[in-house]
């Protein structure tokens, strides 16, 4: 039994009983919170819900008495914490981030403005570098977790988390023919040579800049 399975008990009780809910509020997956209930339910030997159809009802007569004692837990694992973040607050943390040039450039450095005005004794490091680079930094525990756009395929085994979404620009001059199109389409550009991103940067029109942490 852990903090985690606690956490995924819990929320699921708060979100009525909605799995798929409750792994969005954890920032996690269906599956992920579902394994977890499961290991919780095995480490104890007993059904935590009453069910149908494999579809969770309600709290069985232990599960209320464990959600009770599961909900104190939780209280104080969050007071330690606090403690713990009230004696740290004086004290320099490092943040450690990697992320391509694009999001370093133009979109962070407000943000950046923001954070650092919040929050004055965390000092941000970046790592700069392609998709499968920053992937690579996650996976080897050289950052603390990256913002990276497309290639999601590198992040398979990284929880990724949305942040924002932007849109591709095709630009060409006034009198091109592909000026005179109303909606563009793939089609339309495979007849004629690209100035665009290397290989790694390439995917869909509509990007999806995202989190990436272990």
């Amino acid at each position: 039994m852990n903090i985690s399975q606690l956490k995924s008990f819990v929320e699921v009780v708060r979100s009525d009983f909605n799995i798929t809910n409750a792994a969005e509020k954890l920032y996690t997956s269906q599956p992920t919170v579902s394994k977890q209930l499961k290991i919780l339910e095995d480490e104890l030997n007993v059904s935590l819900f009453n069910r149908k159809n494999n579809n969770l009802l309600s709290l069985s007569p232990i599960g209320e008495k464990v959600h009770h004692v599961a909900c104190d837990i939780l209280a104080q694992f969050d007071k330690i914490k606090s403690i713990v973040s009230h004696e740290d607050s004086t004290i320099k943390q490092n943040l450690h981030i990697a992320t391509t040039h694009t999001q370093i450039r133009y979109k962070l450095p407000q943000v950046i403005e923001r954070f650092n005005a919040r929050y004055p004794n965390i000092s941000l490091h970046f790592h700069q570098g392609a998709p499968a680079q920053i992937a690579e930094m996650v996976n080897n525990g050289d950052v603390d977790f990256a913002i990276a756009t497309e290639s999601m395929h590198l992040y398979d085994d990284l929880l990724v988390m949305p942040c924002y979404q932007w849109s591709r620009s095709i630009i060409v001059p006034h009198d091109h023919p592909l000026a005179q199109c109303e909606q563009l389409k793939i089609e339309d550009l495979a007849g004629y040579p690209l100035i665009t991103y290397v290989f790694g940067f390439t995917g869909q029109f509509k990007a999806r800049p995202s989190l990436l942490s272990t």
